[in-house]
Parts: structure tokens; C-alpha cells; sequence
């Protein structure tokens, strides 16, 4: 059984959005790796994830995890058709933007910047919130995932509308759901388990 852990005593929590890379501690004890079997790592899916604290809490339930895991990846890597990486992971930010996930938000605004070269204007998405204005496009996408992030229930044909007016086709506009509904379920998980922490200083 999994012990409930305190986080640190020197963990220093991050004060604001940002792009940096940022750490993540556990509040539930992850398996530990000497005890990680053949069966885990399969679901881990990729064997580096084991470093990762995140990976070996989730990966106690094996298989969903792996679930989880071929989900996220086809959503974000399967790029031969529909939304750019770069948008997908807009939409992943602006999910975590809304939900308050400092950690997630770190990443995949990370990799907007990575994929669009656009960093001023991601900063500015995490400096101001989901309100912000960008252009049409980009606007759009934020727009469609917050609505559905904030209640799922409620998005709708105005969205959908919202995204082809500013010129996404219907893989873009099926991307950018799935986008923003997978982070909508992951920021949730995450900020149940644990917190995030500002790397120390070397």
C-alpha cells in the first residue's frame, strides 16, 4: 500500500506562471523503482518515464496508465494531419492556464514556444490569463478550450463556430477538443496528487 507523504520542508513553490522548467513532488509515495516490473514499464510505454515521480505514482495502476499514456501520446505526436503540434499544446496551456496548474501549464507552454517560436506571446497568455488577446486564431482556440474546460457540458455549436470561422477544418477543430479535454481530466489528476516546486538554484 502507498504511504501519504509531506511535501519538503525547503520545497519552494512557484509564485506565477512561467515556462521554466519546474518540479513536481508527489503527495502519495510513488513505486519505488527497484520494485518495477516488466509489466510497469510497459505501461510506462517509455522506459525513461521511470525518473519521472509522476509516472511511477500512476504507474501502481498499471494499466490504466498505460491507457492514459497512448492517449496523451497520439493526441499531441500524431501530427500527420489536423492541428499543428504547436496549437495542440496551446491548447493544453490554456486548460492549465484556466485550472490553475502552474506545473502543466510549464510544460506545454514550453512547447507552444518550442513549436511556434512565438514566446512573448505564450508568456502573455500565462502572464494575463485566458482573456487575453492574441489574434483571431489563436484566440479562437484558447476561447473554444476554455469554454470547454469550464463547463464541458455547455460547449457547443458557438465554439465549434468560433474555430471555423478562424479557419480550422474539422481535424483541427476535433484536435483542439481533444487537446483541451485531455488537460481538462490531467490538470485535475495532478493537482490532487501532488504540487509542483521551483527547481534549487545550482
Amino acid at each position: 500500500m502507498s504511504a501519504i507523504i509531506p511535501a519538503p520542508a525547503d520545497l519552494v513553490a512557484p509564485t506565477r506562471f512561467t515556462q521554466d522548467t519546474l518540479d513536481w513532488v508527489p503527495w502519495v509515495e510513488p513505486l519505488p523503482i527497484d520494485e518495477v516490473t516488466d509489466h510497469h514499464y510497459e505501461a510506462l510505454v517509455q522506459r525513461s518515464r521511470v525518473k519521472n515521480p509522476y509516472f511511477r505514482l500512476l504507474v501502481r495502476d498499471p494499466d490504466i496508465l498505460r491507457e492514459r499514456t497512448k492517449t496523451d501520446l497520439d493526441i499531441f505526436l500524431n501530427t500527420d494531419a489536423g492541428l499543428p503540434r504547436a496549437e495542440r499544446e496551446l491548447a493544453a496551456t490554456a486548460a492549465s492556464r484556466l485550472n490553475g496548474c502552474v506545473y502543466c501549464a510549464s510544460v506545454h507552454s514550453a512547447f507552444t514556444t518550442q513549436y511556434s517560436g512565438r514566446r512573448e506571446d505564450v508568456q502573455r497568455l500565462l502572464d494575463e490569463g485566458v482573456s487575453t488577446r492574441i489574434d483571431p486564431r489563436w484566440d479562437a482556440i484558447v476561447d473554444a478550450t476554455v469554454a470547454l474546460t469550464a463547463t464541458p457540458a455547455e460547449f457547443g455549436a458557438d465554439e465549434i463556430a468560433g474555430l471555423e470561422a478562424a479557419g480550422l477544418d474539422d481535424l483541427e477543430v476535433l484536435d483542439t477538443i481533444l487537446s483541451g479535454a485531455f488537460f481538462n481530466w490531467a490538470n485535475r489528476l495532478m493537482l490532487s496528487i501532488g504540487e509542483p516546486g521551483v527547481p534549487p538554484a545550482e
